[in-house]
């Protein structure tokens, strides 16, 4: 084989291989086309000459910057917790709209609340809590 025929080929290659520079503006434009009812995210690649992949990246990251910050800070409220409910907290518990004796009410600091059975699975609530504090 010619070093000119090699070249030429590995031109070739470099030119399919192009990078290319999107504008924010242009980035919205195509995920607003994804978003739309019945569109299909490898039919609007295509249609730009896109890798899908690179365009589920462009909808990630146009989630994450849409999404609301947490600063990561936690606050702690403290409780008291009895062993045993006692006969005057049972009907208290009770007469709350929406509880029932034997619930745990937790209120976030985001106005969410979360009532859970004192059975509840701890690691299935930390997954619920986690979520729910990322709101």
């Amino acid at each position: 084989m010619v070093v000119a025929e090699r070249a030429g080929r590995a031109a070739g290659r470099q030119e399919r291989r192009r990078r290319r520079v999107w504008s924010v503006e242009e980035k919205q434009r195509i995920i607003a086309e994804t978003l739309e009812p019945g569109a299909s995210v490898s039919v609007v690649a295509r249609r730009h000459d896109l890798n899908a992949n690179m365009l589920f990246t462009w909808r990630r990251e146009a989630e994450r910057a849409a999404a609301p910050r947490c600063d990561g800070a936690l606050t702690f409220i403290p409780a008291k917790i009895d062993a045993a409910p006692s006969v005057a907290s049972a009907p208290m518990a009770a007469a709350q709209p929406g509880r029932a004796a034997g619930q745990i009410e937790i209120a976030l600091a985001g106005g969410d609340r979360v009532i859970v059975g004192t059975d509840v699975d701890a690691a299935a609530l930390a997954r619920v809590i986690k979520v729910l504090s990322r709101r």
